[in-house]
């Protein structure tokens, strides 16, 4: 997912590495247009889909260190380039040029990056190759064995469990917060990283911390009607107070007449408390302060970042990015505090398997090569060198995107990768509570239904109830046209 939805692109790198912004990442994108529009590639040239950011460290700056050179360096044939096609960062907008290349049987690209969000659709079309049948033993072993699970689940065949995609990185959803202004505030912050506090605890130091500094901003996030808030926000929301969209999560990755659960208690409860960040309701028995600011059903990710990150806010949800950015030294450093999300329903108190306590919304992005490419050969050679740890930890270092290993966080030199690496032990608890979105060949318009109900919800156009019962209507109406086409 991109900018616009896991924070995929837009990066800000870690100290020393700035050459990735800015013209090295504007050089690079014109140069993968330029070739993939004019001459073509050459006969050892793999064409490969990404934004501009990841366009920047691939390519490098000619004179600094790249991802290029990194996979040489871990064994790739120094006669194969990566040439980039820029893509813009939108999520929806890459995976409609996606779509479009490969329904039409067109090559290249040879590598497409695809959402984690929607890569299983295009497997389950028979538009990516089967890495498991292609892939050599010692590099499925490792990354099945060293991968995060969960973006790996975003990565295979539902039906068959074979590997089509390689993640490129995962994203994790975390809470930014100033831990000075809260310990200002009387707040003692200090196990927040690795035990996060209930709602009602997280809204009230917010707001005491926001009053005593004279701020304008509690908490920002990310409300507006777009992909973001159906993948990821609301989904991290609505699990920690024990709701599902189709129940547990083993329903996630399997459509076709699921048990609809966003009618019920716990999501309803959850939009109440949001109402109550951002209107000030008390709908509920519970009692939350007013933290967020109206205009927050407008924002997506940078839009919430920036009152942050320029100190007009207490805390932001974001993702890695936003730790690179505002945990320097230049900014705030230690006094940057990280944490999953607060939570209202115990793991212990939930109905459905997967909800409850701490989350963390799952994002990322994974490599997949076309079925129609004629440099297949040479671009399962690209993902076998993306699989290894000196790639990752060079995409870690010159980009902050998190490796697919996330042991490579803690045995990081801070040095190198920057801010991220001081919250490794809040990183490992991120992936052990990641919730993915429901990835199936579905989700593109059960996602639409459910950001646009959900915003609705937000903005006081509908009622909760009222929204949320809406919204379970025309997801039955969904699962039941998949259970009728496949009788």
């Amino acid at each position: 997912m991109g900018r616009d939805t896991t924070g995929g692109d837009d990066r800000f790198s870690a100290g020393r590495r700035s050459f990735l912004t800015g013209t090295a990442a504007a050089t690079a994108g014109a140069v993968g247009v330029a070739g993939c529009l004019s001459r073509g590639p050459g006969p050892n040239t793999v064409v490969m889909t990404a934004d501009s950011g990841v366009a920047g460290i691939i390519q490098g700056d000619g004179d600094g260190p790249s991802v290029q050179q990194a996979l040489w360096d871990a064994g790739l044939n120094e006669d194969i380039n990566i040439e980039i096609q820029t893509v813009v960062s939108d999520s929806a907008s890459r995976m409609q040029t996606a779509q479009s290349a490969l329904e039409a049987g067109r090559a290249p690209p040879d590598i497409h990056m695809m959402d984690s969000g929607w890569t299983v659709p295009f497997i389950l079309r028979n538009q990516t190759v089967n890495l498991t049948e292609e892939l050599s033993e010692d590099v499925l072993e490792r990354v099945n064995s060293d991968y995060l699970e969960a973006i790996l689940e975003t990565a295979r065949d539902p039906q068959t469990g074979d590997l089509h995609a390689l993640p490129l990185f995962p994203d994790l959803g975390f809470t930014l917060y100033r831990q000075d202004l809260l310990e200002d505030a009387g707040y003692d912050t200090s196990g927040w990283g690795t035990d996060p506090p209930r709602w009602e605890e997280f809204a009230s130091a917010v707001r005491d911390a926001r009053d005593g500094a004279g701020l304008d901003y509690g908490f920002t996030t990310q409300a507006a009607a777009y992909e973001g808030l159906s993948c990821c926000t609301f989904n991290e929301v609505m699990t920690s107070w024990g709701g599902a969209y189709f129940g547990g999560t083993d329903n996630l990755f399997t459509a076709g007449e699921r048990p609809i659960a966003v009618d019920e208690e716990p999501v309803i409860d959850a939009i109440r408390m949001m109402r109550s960040f951002i209107e000030g309701e008390q709908s509920s028995a519970d009692q939350f302060a007013q933290i967020c600011p109206s205009a927050v059903v407008q924002w997506t990710e940078q839009q919430s970042l920036s009152p942050f990150a320029d100190g007009s806010a207490v805390s932001n949800r974001n993702w890695s990015f936003a730790i690179a950015q505002t945990g320097t030294e230049e900014a705030f450093g230690e006094d940057l505090g990280v944490m999953t999300r607060p939570y209202a329903v115990s793991e212990s108190n939930a109905e459905y398997q997967g909800t409850g306590g701490t989350t963390a919304a799952l994002g990322g992005w994974n490599l997949a090569v076309s079925p129609f490419s004629d440099r297949q050969a040479e671009a399962l050679q690209v993902l076998e060198a993306f699989a290894t740890e000196e790639v990752m930890l060079a995409v870690f270092e010159l980009g902050g995107y998190l490796p697919p290993n996330l042991d490579l966080v803690a045995e990081a030199d801070p040095d190198d990768v920057g801010p991220v690496a001081r919250y490794a032990d809040v990183v490992q608890l991120a992936s052990e509570n990641a919730i993915p979105r429901p990835a199936t060949d579905l989700w593109p318009e059960q996602s639409a239904l459910i950001y646009q109900s959900v915003n609705a919800a937000y903005r006081g156009v509908q009622s909760p109830e009222a929204a949320m019962n809406d919204l379970a209507e025309e997801l039955e109406q969904s699962e039941a046209e998949v259970a009728t086409d496949g009788d």
